[in-house]
């Protein structure tokens, strides 16, 4: 992922969480907040919960992989935060990829029509 499409700050991860609006899913949690850039940035995270360090940074990469080829059809204007769970861990690429499209739809920021 580019650099210009990442979140990087801890004052933007911190607003976004303060500000933003939350979808869970079993896998992950997304919080999503508007920004007056014209493109998205998208912020990974995993804690403590989600196993070791390297568990955490499987989840976070795994992440990164699946919201890939999803950043062209986003919305402009997005500040996300992707929060890895504990059975993201186990899970494969093709099911976070289906739980971010899921949660992206949910939240408005991925159209619904696919076609």
């Amino acid at each position: 992922m580019q650099r210009k499409f990442r979140l990087t700050r801890s004052e933007d991860f911190k607003r976004v969480r303060r500000t933003g609006k939350s979808y869970a899913h079993p896998l992950v949690v997304l919080v999503a907040q508007p920004s007056e850039l014209k493109y998205s940035r998208v912020g990974v995270a995993a804690g403590k919960t989600a196993g070791t360090a390297v568990d955490r940074n499987r989840a976070k990469r795994l992440l990164r992989e699946a919201i890939r080829p999803l950043l062209p059809s986003i919305a402009s204007g997005w500040d996300l935060i992707l929060i890895a769970r504990p059975a993201l861990v186990t899970s494969s690429l093709a099911d976070t990829r289906k739980a971010l499209t899921s949660l992206l739809t949910r939240a408005s920021i991925l159209p619904t029509d696919e076609s």
